[in-house]
């Protein structure tokens, strides 16, 4: 500690904006001390510049000269020391670095990183508004606009598509924070700027068809028309089996030898010379049920037929289930696999480039199957086309936490190993994951680290708090604390997709482009009545027909 350097005095208030607020005490890599003077940190809240203002609070920005080099740096806690009369003492995280310029001493041409660390002594200066302009602009890097950075009204806060995109992101935070319409926003914003892109959206509560109305193509069980012999073997497992313990294999390996035959007996099928169970070639259900009917006919003992039995009433009873039909219809055989995958896949575009998949209607038995298929679909897609002109796809997943839980692992079903594939190596194919859940400690903490941007919003949990702070890169700590105390619409941004992190206040999106995630207002509600009895019968006739 260099506690002999003699304290600052206090800059004049109208000039506080470009006079030295403290100094820098000691230098250790990424995280440094310097020391504030609070007369000097007093006179900046009278400034007007809303930045400079708030120069030397947890989470803002300070900066320091190096030769002809700016280095802006990140106040991430403070604390009292009593030496000289009392002075602050602030642990900070090195950000980036710009150049100054020669005449005015602004900054301009920022980076991130730190090739030269100042030393000891060095004086500190607050960040002003002109220069957080500089910081976030968005260069000639492909960005888009999605609000104001904290506390500013002016200084736009940009993401950049392609660093974002290319890494993967996380959207987190609890529930009434404004997740569903942030997340509603970025997607606008990335449709408005590529109108010819390639959007999946799985949206488990059916909340996004309203907000992509203009732009989006949007399905759901009435006319997803998903057929059901895309499934590979794992997958069918996973419909067609209900045995347990050592029974399931014995079920997994009839279930394996009948299906590869009833590939085998479509056209499509006998053209391929080494067919896998895995190859998506259309089959008649009809034939599945024939063949496992036929295989169990050649079984001695009565109690050898028990597998077959299991295996060909579940085959049956799914056929006869309406709630399935979106699926294992009889009218899904034919080979549509290509106008599928043009379909969901928005294979061109025709200016709705993002597809809704309204997943609320599946029977939740088979929900984290059709997110399975579709999410292997997008990552087989594009290992299969390597050789074509690249087209990559965006994978979006809300309610993440449902589908790769941290409890279970990701290993336990289809749809986390897919989804823990695609965090890991969909990047070199040209998928890109974008997770959005309100539980970030409920997630699989190996994909939530493969995210390179982290868009947190307000956490009221603990546990989902220390969860983030883990994911999140080093200069980012300083933001964390405010994590709890973010309002609604509101985030901090870190990672790949910004130049360094911030707090920002995001645009307000019109009416007609909100998710149908409102909260019921109930003061108003409860005082309604009437029509009580004909809302029942026609609620109870929907349940009924299961939504048909």
């Amino acid at each position: 500690m260099f506690d002999h350097a003699a304290p600052v005095s206090a800059p004049a208030v109208l000039a506080g904006a470009e006079e030295a607020i403290g100094f820098v005490l000691a230098v250790a890599g990424s995280s440094s001390q310097v020391v504030l003077d609070p007369q000097a940190i007093d006179a900046l809240a009278q400034v007007a510049d809303p930045v400079a203002a708030s120069a030397g609070q947890v989470g803002s920005q300070i900066k320091m000269r190096m030769g002809g080099v700016w280095l802006v740096a990140n106040v991430r806690s403070l604390s009292w020391q009593e030496v000289d009369g009392g002075r602050i003492l602030a642990d900070i995280d090195f950000l980036g670095e710009g150049d100054e310029e020669r005449l005015t001493g602004k900054l301009y041409h920022f980076r991130r990183g730190v090739t030269r660390y100042p030393m000891p002594g060095c004086q500190v200066v607050p960040v002003t508004t002109a220069d957080l302009k500089q910081v976030y602009a968005a260069d000639a890097q492909a960005s888009i606009g999605v609000g104001t950075v904290y506390p500013t009204k002016d200084v736009r806060a940009s993401l950049y598509v392609d660093s974002m995109l290319g890494k993967h992101f996380a959207l987190v935070g609890s529930t009434g924070t404004g997740k569903s319409t942030a997340a509603a926003l970025i997607l606008h914003r990335i449709c408005e700027r590529a109108p010819n892109g390639h959007v999946v959206m799985i949206d488990p509560h059916g909340e996004y068809s309203a907000a992509f109305k203009g732009n989006g193509a949007l399905y759901d069980v009435n006319n997803l028309q998903m057929p059901y012999w895309l499934m590979n073997f794992e997958e069918h497992c996973e419909v067609f089996l209900t045995a347990t313990g050592s029974q399931r294999q014995i079920d997994a390996d009839i279930l394996a030898k009948c299906l590869l035959m009833a590939r085998g007996k479509s056209r499509l099928g006998q053209e391929i010379a080494k067919l896998t169970v895995d190859a998506p070639i259309p089959y008649l259900l009809s034939d599945l049920t024939s063949i496992v009917q036929l295989e169990m006919g050649k079984m001695d003992r009565a109690g050898d037929t028990a597998p077959y039995l299991r295996l060909k009433s579940k085959i049956e009873e799914i056929k006869a289930d309406p709630r399935y039909g979106f699926m294992f219809s009889g009218m899904l055989v034919a080979d549509t696999m290509a106008q599928f995958i043009a379909r969901i896949f928005r294979l061109p575009g025709e200016g709705k480039p993002i597809s809704i998949i309204d997943v609320s209607g599946v029977p939740s038995d088979i929900t984290s199957v059709v997110v399975a298929v579709l999410s292997r679909m997008v990552f087989d897609y594009a290992i299969w086309s390597r050789n074509e002109a690249q087209r990559p796809i965006l994978l979006v997943c809300e309610e993440a936490h449902r589908y790769i839980p941290a409890d279970q692992g990701v290993a336990s079903s289809s749809v986390g190993r897919i989804l823990g594939r695609i965090a890991k190596e969909g990047r070199k194919y040209g998928v890109s994951l974008g997770l959005i859940t309100q539980r970030p400690s409920d997630l699989s903490e190996g994909v939530l680290s493969q995210c390179g941007t982290i868009i947190a919003m307000r956490l009221n949990n603990e546990r989902d708090q220390s969860f983030v702070r883990a994911a999140m890169p080093e200069g980012a700590r300083g933001f964390l604390d405010s994590i709890p105390a973010l309002r609604n619409r509101e985030c901090i941004i870190c990672g790949e997709g910004v130049a360094i992190p911030i707090r920002v206040s995001l645009d307000t999106l019109e009416e007609i482009k909100r998710p149908a995630s409102g909260d019921p207002l109930f003061s108003q509600l409860w005082r309604e009545v009437g029509d009580e009895d004909a809302m029942i019968a026609r609620a109870v006739k929907r349940w009924r027909a299961q939504g048909k």
